[in-house]
């Protein structure tokens, strides 16, 4: 009997993971796209993958395909979920600070964590489920709003965790009245005076 994995040749899963758009996925989305029951012929045929260069692995049970390679900012938003690109790497992804940051920095409503994969550091922070918001889907990742990456920062710095210096900052095109009403949603007197003070 010819186990069902053994129906798909390497080029066959090449040619489907390319027409799927799969770029990343998990051992339970290779198993339900290859049909593929038997968790010992699971991890064998990944591990043949790997050893031929088609798929590198990021984290435990997570890979990306090889040929249809995409950003960090993607695999970011993948390792972890929920999770949306903030602070450094938000901030640097708009021009707003000079330079790029090794870290790929994300916020999470769930408890920080830090995986080192495809030569990279990806760093999750945590916040508040409360404050979980202000972000949107640019291609193929979330990442936080301007103005919100910059209030993620300030509120980062006012909980000791990062430093604030205005004159690195590059703010002139932030929607002014989209920052001030997004800073009253944190309720936070501190941020609104770090607002009104030193950037409106």
């Amino acid at each position: 009997m010819v186990l069902m994995t053994e129906r798909y040749s390497t080029t066959d899963i090449i040619k489907q993971l390319r027409e799927k758009d799969l770029s990343l996925f998990s051992l339970s989305d290779f198993a339900r796209l290859f049909n593929i029951n038997n968790r010992s012929t699971l991890y064998k045929r990944i591990q043949r993958l790997e050893k031929e260069g088609i798929i590198q692995k990021l984290i435990k049970g997570k890979y990306l395909f090889l040929f249809n390679p995409t950003n960090d900012w993607a695999i970011a938003n993948y390792l972890y979920q929920p999770s949306y690109v903030s602070l450094e790497s938000a901030l640097s992804f708009y021009g707003m600070i000079t330079g790029f940051p090794y870290k790929i920095t994300s916020l999470t409503s769930k408890k920080p964590r830090t995986f080192y994969a495809n030569q990279k550091e990806f760093q999750y922070s945590q916040i508040s489920q409360r404050f979980f918001w202000g972000y949107e889907k640019k291609e193929n990742f979330l990442i936080a709003e301007k103005e919100k990456a910059l209030l993620d920062y300030l509120y980062f710095s006012l909980k000791g965790l990062r430093s604030f210096d205005e004159n690195e900052f590059e703010l002139r095109e932030l929607d002014q009245k989209k920052l001030r009403l997004y800073a009253k949603l944190f309720k936070d007197d501190r941020l609104l005076k770090i607002i009104k003070g030193k950037i409106l």
